[in-house]
């Protein structure tokens, strides 16, 4: 087993963390991003690899430069969210756990464009980090059929279970037992951080394309003046052709045209200020009048 540094912060990185321990090494710091204020005149809220690192006992910073000095042989960087400086790896190797099969998806949100790109398949790779954006060599990686109806949430939580496992796999003798890296072959593509905007659901786009932001979790549209959140929808009836087309966004029950004259079946919703409800309550306690539209 390996003495080692980790790097990470949201929840996606909580599991490699435990692993690592559960496994045996010893980390000997965790490093996450600090503390974040959360909603207006509300406190400071630690990263959810912050509250598992207090849970398991292991030292914490927010400074990368705290990696120097511990001992470790080895980085293991998961969604840390910042740039590891060329100052700091050349102390100290790392190798990152990305969330695509490189060298497609480098970046920020390699799930989400996945799936909006309407991706057949993706993976986890175990890779050396360089001071370039994900273009280290790549030691292992597992791919995955992505589901058509699958969520990014449930997406990420397979890939970050594959992960562990490579971790597990191939850190066993830290540094020393790791293969020879590849290197990444094909074209690359970024997936930059989603924009607030994207969420935001336009009714002329097809349906199969609005099924995929609503996929991502924070899809939303409006209603009488008001933020409404599709949380979930699947597919709906085919549209009528010709001048029975409806416009785009008129609601029909549960169902919503969309710009290719399909339909979306609206599963569960979330009005603003309210929870999550059935599309069919919803619908029933508005009581929509013929011909009214989602996003106006």
């Amino acid at each position: 087993m390996a003495r080692l540094v980790f790097l990470g912060t949201p929840e996606a990185a909580v599991p490699p963390l435990r692993s690592l321990v559960g496994d045996g090494h010893d980390v000997a710091l965790v490093v996450t991003r600090p503390d974040k204020r959360r909603g207006r005149g509300s406190g400071l809220v630690p990263s959810p690899v912050k509250v598992a690192a207090a849970e398991l006992g292991l030292p914490v910073s927010d400074s990368l430069e705290d990696v120097t000095g511990k001992g470790a042989e080895l980085g293991v960087v998961v969604a840390y969210g910042r740039v590891i400086p060329v100052s700091v790896l050349e102390v100290l190797p790392m190798v990152n756990l990305h969330f695509s099969l490189l060298p497609r998806w480098r970046g920020a949100a390699p799930v989400e464009r996945a799936i909006l790109e309407g991706d057949a398949e993706t993976g986890v790779c175990l890779m050396a980090v360089e001071a370039g954006l994900d273009t280290g060599g790549i030691y292992a990686q597992v791919g995955t059929v992505i589901d058509d109806e699958e969520s990014a949430d449930d997406l990420r939580a397979r890939l970050v279970a594959l992960g562990c496992g490579l971790l597990t796999t191939y850190l066993v003798e830290g540094i020393a037992g790791l293969p020879q890296p590849r290197d990444q072959v094909g074209m690359p593509s970024y997936a930059e951080k989603i924009r607030s905007g994207e969420f935001e659901l336009d009714w002329e786009q097809p349906a199969l394309q609005l099924r995929r932001v609503i996929r991502l979790g924070r899809a939303w549209t409006m209603f009488r003046g008001r933020r409404l959140r599709i949380l979930r929808a699947t597919a709906g009836t085919p549209g009528a052709e010709g001048i029975d087309r409806l416009e785009p966004g008129t609601l029909g029950e549960t169902e919503v045209a969309a710009g290719d004259g399909h339909r979306l079946h609206l599963v569960t919703v979330q009005p603003e200020g309210k929870r999550p409800m059935a599309a069919r309550d919803w619908w029933h306690g508005v009581q929509p009048a013929p011909g009214e539209r989602l996003g106006t």
